[in-house]
């Protein structure tokens, strides 16, 4: 039974490792079903942490290749640091990755950060003294702009943009799940 499952997991590794970068649209039906039939809480079998999470770029430019080796052929380059990204699967070193449009691949774990961070999805975001709408707005954040997050609770988090800091709603922005809490 043992040998029956290692084999399993190897075929599904190397479908997921040649599989060309998926879409937006694939990667939240993935998620999706995964989800529906795993247990609560999936964790990585290399780090032990959840499975997928958000991380953020450490480096300014990286490359996310096919599969998870320095032979495999580089699919993307993302040049943006602090750039946040969701790690779906996890290999020795490497991290499988994708964007908020759903482009990524294996990623050298060197490459990322546990820094959180966050892109706007909201044109003139607001962002607040305090997590609640109808406190005084502090400036507003452009759509597409990158910003860290520096703490967050359930619909909100303070997000530090151009050095303006202040609350968002999660539901304006990408890199967090509504109802995520840490700080």
């Amino acid at each position: 039974m043992r040998n029956a499952i290692a084999g399993f997991v190897t075929l599904c590794f190397c479908a997921l490792a040649l599989a060309p970068s998926p879409t937006l649209a694939q990667t939240e039906a993935v998620l999706a079903s995964t989800e529906a039939t795993s247990a609560p809480e999936r964790v990585g079998p290399v780090t032990g942490f959840a499975i997928p999470r958000y991380v953020s770029m450490r480096a300014s430019e990286g490359n996310a290749r096919r599969g998870p080796s320095r032979s495999h052929r580089i699919d993307w380059v993302f040049t943006r640091r602090h750039m946040p990204m969701m790690i779906v699967a996890e290999h020795g070193h490497w991290r499988r990755v994708v964007d908020r449009d759903g482009a990524g691949g294996w990623m050298h774990y060197s490459l990322l950060s546990g820094e959180r961070s966050a892109i706007v999805e909201e044109d003139m975001l607001p962002l607040y003294a305090r997590p609640d709408t109808a406190s005084l707005v502090r400036a507003h954040a452009e759509l597409g702009v990158t910003g860290r997050l520096r703490e967050c609770q359930p619909d909100w988090c303070l997000m530090e943009v151009g050095g303006y800091r202040g609350w968002v709603q999660t539901a304006a922005i990408w890199g967090v799940d509504a109802d995520e809490s840490f700080d």
